[in-house]
């Protein structure tokens, strides 16, 4: 058997789209390398997968290294679990989380469960741009050490944020240099 598997993104490139193909033994963590080689990511986020409900609500975890247990789910990492142990239907829903700070993701599909045999992943269609990986916005961007009139926020916190609320006067003598904080 061979698994075909879609991404895309509602972020940026429109066209943007990744179609793997890959064998069910194949691990999460050989469609996770895959996956970043496709769109030319870095390999230093804690990135995830999750299962996903006909609504892309997030089921099933599977993450890069072992994490914390959550209670509803068993705790599942990349490289021990296979595709075939959580992926068995077709038009099965999950999402890739690669921007985890920002919770940003592709979408994905396993679109096909085609006879067939092969080894590992592939990436067989590749249309679009990706997204950049990380977002680069900082909330904080522009914050003098007065707490002067120079903040230069994106328009999506400043409507969230009153500089009332901000008192810089305790903020000027924080020092991590002796360690006295931890």
């Amino acid at each position: 058997m061979i698994y075909r598997l879609t991404f895309s993104c509602e972020e940026g490139d429109p066209n943007f789209r990744r179609v793997f193909e890959a064998d069910p033994d194949a691990t999460f963590l050989e469609l996770h390398e895959a996956i970043l080689k496709s769109v030319d990511y870095p390999d230093d986020q804690m990135t995830s997968f999750y299962l996903c409900n006909e609504d892309w609500e997030k089921g099933q975890e599977v993450t890069l290294v072992e994490m914390d247990a959550n209670f509803e789910y068993d705790n599942m990492v990349m490289n021990e679990t296979r595709l075939s142990d959580l992926l068995t239907e077709q038009g099965q829903r999950l999402i890739y989380v690669f921007d985890p700070m920002f919770e940003r993701y592709f979408f994905g599909s396993l679109k096909e469960i085609k006879a067939g045999t092969m080894n590992g992943v592939e990436c067989v269609e590749s249309k679009g741009k990706a997204p950049k990986q990380l977002k680069s916005e900082d909330p904080l961007a522009g914050l003098n050490s007065k707490g002067g009139e120079d903040f230069d926020l994106s328009d999506e916190f400043r409507d969230e944020l009153d500089l009332g609320d901000i008192d810089m006067e305790g903020f000027q003598d924080l020092s991590f240099e002796d360690g006295s904080m931890f």
